[in-house]
């Protein structure tokens, strides 16, 4: 059984070590410990900057979901924005993530957003492959720019 639900704080050390392990997959370099710990305050302090959302399959945590607000001045209305989705290797073609986007588009829907949306690598097929059977389609005439910071 899969349950996507809300994360709370006890939640915190399996989602860091999912976070380490996308960044395996990803090959590029994990949080740090000081990096991991402002992740954890960030999701659960008196003012969260984000909402974590966590997938258990059969008990066990298999996945992990960031999403925050976004307003779409052409709606009119707010958007849901995913910034991760990531099942670990051990749990995919289980129906996890199809499951996490359901739910998500849910949330979504319940507080009148206009959009939901993600970006997907170019180089991930399989996701892209899920996301076009959820029924979402890639914007080609849209560009991500973005200035890093210190």
């Amino acid at each position: 059984m899969i349950d996507v639900r809300r994360a709370t704080p006890a939640d915190g050390p399996a989602y860091i070590a999912l976070v380490r392990a996308l960044a395996a997959f990803e090959k590029l370099p994990p949080p740090d410990d000081a990096a991991a710990a402002r992740l954890v305050a960030d999701a659960f302090g008196d003012h969260p900057r984000y909402e974590l959302w966590i997938a258990e399959l059969d008990g066990a945590v298999a996945a992990y979901a960031v999403t925050f607000a976004t307003y779409s001045t052409f709606r009119g209305k707010p958007s849901l924005f995913l910034e991760d989705l990531f099942v670990h290797p051990d749990h995919r073609r289980r129906g996890v993530a199809r499951a996490v986007l359901a739910r998500l588009r849910g949330e979504a829907e319940a507080r009148g957003c206009g959009r939901f949306e993600w970006f997907v690598l170019d180089w991930n097929e399989d996701a892209q492959t899920l996301y076009a059977s959820v029924g979402a389609a890639p914007l080609k005439e849209w560009q991500l720019w973005r200035v890093d910071l210190p």
